[in-house]
């Protein structure tokens, strides 16, 4: 009789009150700490797996997950790269769903600010706890019904460092396993953070299709499109979604952990939770300076940080391109930041070796693409690779659809929203302190939208006061991201406007707040537009590489450099300041401030600022508003 290998797995068993004997197939249950056993056995009851998984992070369990996904074909293998993997989904569910995301707190403006009567507050939406205990009993209990329920262990930030916090995740869905353990740090030494009862994030995550299930799954994808739930409750530190297995509703440990409870444990705690990049730009001297920078989502946040110089001399080096934590430090004064995933989640469509060759770079081992095109030899697509892509080549959509490439200019590859998880750690560009527990000094902060209109390229607030006035007012042409459809610009304010988890009037207070403490190193703060259009509806900016040279602007102003002159709206560059060799740009059409452009925007803001926050809206930026307008009144 010949020797053969047969898989097989010790299964051990938890007892659950009311449920009975739960297989453990994976980890030991009773070596967990006190909290998460306690914690993991309420959800055991809630959901009722048929089993229970506890997860390490390690390579052999992302391959035997993979396989069983690849056999079950939610995956499949993208042959011409080295461990990539491509997912499409229902198509019902392809991007957050800002219309079913709540926060749940008692006190209703804890959570929203007092937007005016008849004003529809848009800065987060509020349910009364008992409302959403009624929506949770109708979806949460037995919600696992047949499926395996995985715990995943993760930190937000590097591992032991004082500005990283943990998360447990539970969720039914193999594929965020996957994507979780690309964008957080996935690992059995979490435990040991949790021994002497220290706090955690709880996330719950169910894709809502218990087995045996009635309605047709797609794409072998399961979710509950029409009972789609995702809710958070800050005082206890706590997200429940359901529903969706899309990355923003799924993956909790980004905007739902990173942002809105991250956000309310900062405002507790004295520091900033932000949706922004962090970049390093080296001048030609060798001066290194660390920036933060917050742009609503599909506005080139990913392009920035991972940017190419066009000029000679400068070296860009990659911290974060989603999110930033930043905390004073106490002996120094100086503002701290660490990128608290270990992931890049980016918009797939419009990156290229062009526009962003880093990010090309970084995915191309080891990185899940969901809802792009595939080519007929097993590589990736989607819009923006036509120039890198031979003609004829034949293409299979995101929907299954088979056409060759430039036969038909009608036909799209990808979802608008598709997107490419790579680990940060992959990225040619990567700075050598991504994981520095201490985090990295921001010498600068810039807020950004798509504005094709009236605002110039570059703008440097007048002080703190005025910068936090800049972030306010900030709006940007919608994107893919979310559920709007259609080219309008909105407020978003911060670039928070979906994801802070509190009050927002507060959340700007709070901005405000730390020009009190005078040990404080507050960081100038600038505003960019890239996207500003000439009468022909021609982009004024080159951009991409280009940007280069705001940036090496900025930075020369937090040099102290004389080369800003005072305008209305804030201090702009002085003509010739900023290296424009080899470009044909029109500087006056990029740098003016048409007064009655401005005059009609100061007024839209007010309107919208005080009808979004009412008596929220802090007193600082109404005086801010009021000075803007004195300015502008005096323009010729």
């Amino acid at each position: 009789m010949e020797d053969v290998n047969v898989s097989f797995v010790e299964v051990h068993y938890v007892t659950i009150q009311k449920v009975g004997d739960i297989p453990v197939t994976k980890g030991d249950f009773q070596s967990l700490p006190l909290q998460v056993q306690s914690w993991l056995a309420q959800m055991i009851q809630l959901c009722t797996p048929r089993a229970v998984y506890i997860c390490d992070g390690s390579d052999a369990e992302a391959e035997m997950i993979t396989h069983k996904l690849v056999e079950r074909g939610t995956l499949t293998k993208l042959t011409k790269y080295e461990n990539c993997y491509i997912c499409w989904t229902d198509p019902r569910d392809v991007a957050r769903v800002e219309s079913k995301t709540y926060i749940v707190t008692d006190d209703k403006y804890a959570s929203i600010p007092h937007s005016r009567e008849g004003v529809k507050c848009v800065l987060g939406q509020w349910m009364a706890p008992a409302d959403m205990k009624n929506e949770l009993d109708e979806r949460l209990p037995g919600c696992m019904a047949g499926r395996m329920m995985y715990v995943i262990p993760f930190s937000m930030g590097p591992i032991g460092s004082p500005l990283s916090k943990i998360g447990v995740q539970v969720t039914d869905s193999n594929y965020v396993l996957l994507s979780m353990r690309i964008m957080t740090r996935v690992s059995p030494t979490i435990w040991r953070c949790l021994q002497h009862n220290e706090e955690f994030v709880k996330c719950l995550h169910s894709m809502g299709v218990p087995r045996p299930h009635t309605q047709k799954i797609i794409n072998n994808w399961p979710c509950n499109p029409e009972k789609t739930l995702v809710c958070h409750f800050p005082d206890i530190r706590k997200v429940i979604s359901y529903g969706s297995g899309y990355g923003g509703n799924s993956l909790l440990g980004k905007k739902c952990f990173a942002l809105r409870i991250a956000g309310r444990i900062a405002y507790d705690e004295g520091w900033l939770a932000e949706h922004m990049l962090i970049m390093s730009v080296t001048n030609p001297k060798g001066e290194e300076k660390f920036i933060a920078a917050a742009f609503p989502s599909a506005c080139g946040k990913t392009n920035l940080a991972m940017l190419t110089p066009t000029i000679p001399g400068y070296t860009v080096r990659c911290v974060g391109d989603d999110i930033a934590w930043m905390r004073f430090d106490k002996k120094t004064g100086e503002l701290r930041a660490i990128n608290p995933e270990a992931g890049f989640f980016g918009v797939a469509p419009g990156t290229n070796m062009k526009t962003n060759p880093n990010a090309i770079l970084t995915c191309l081992k080891n990185s899940i693409f969901t809802n792009v095109g595939e080519t007929a030899d097993g590589g990736f697509y989607w819009e923006g690779l036509e120039d890198e892509t031979p003609a004829g080549t034949e293409i299979i959509s995101w929907t299954g659809e088979r056409y060759k490439l430039g036969e038909d200019k009608t036909k799209k590859s990808s979802h608008p929203n598709s997107r490419f998880c790579c680990p940060a750690r992959q990225c040619p560009i990567i700075h050598d302190k991504w994981e520095h527990p201490d985090g990295v000094p921001i010498s600068a902060i810039i807020f950004g939208g798509r504005r094709p209109d009236g605002v110039p390229l570059v703008i440097e607030s007048f002080d703190w006061k005025h910068g936090i006035f800049l972030a306010s007012q900030l709006k940007s042409e919608t994107t893919a991201a979310a559920e709007h459809t259609g080219k309008q610009i909105m407020h978003d304010p911060f670039a928070m406007r979906p994801f802070v988890g509190y009050n927002f009037g507060h959340y700007i207070q709070h901005w405000l707040d730390f020009e009190k403490d005078p040990k404080n190193k507050l960081p100038k703060i600038f505003h960019v537009n890239w996207f500003r259009l000439d009468e022909n509806k021609k982009f004024l900016w080159p951009g991409f590489g280009d940007n280069i040279r705001v940036l090496d602007w900025i930075i020369r102003r937090t040099n102290g450099d004389d080369i800003a002159e005072i305008s209305p709206v804030g201090l702009l560059p002085k003509k010739d300041s900023i290296n424009l060799q080899g470009l044909i740009v029109d500087w006056d059409k990029l740098m003016n401030v048409p007064r009655d452009y401005w005059k009609d925007d100061i007024e839209e803001t007010l309107l919208w600022l005080d009808g979004q926050l009412g008596e929220d809206l802090p007193q600082d930026l109404r005086t801010q508003i009021e000075q803007q307008k004195q300015r502008i009144s005096q323009m010729n």
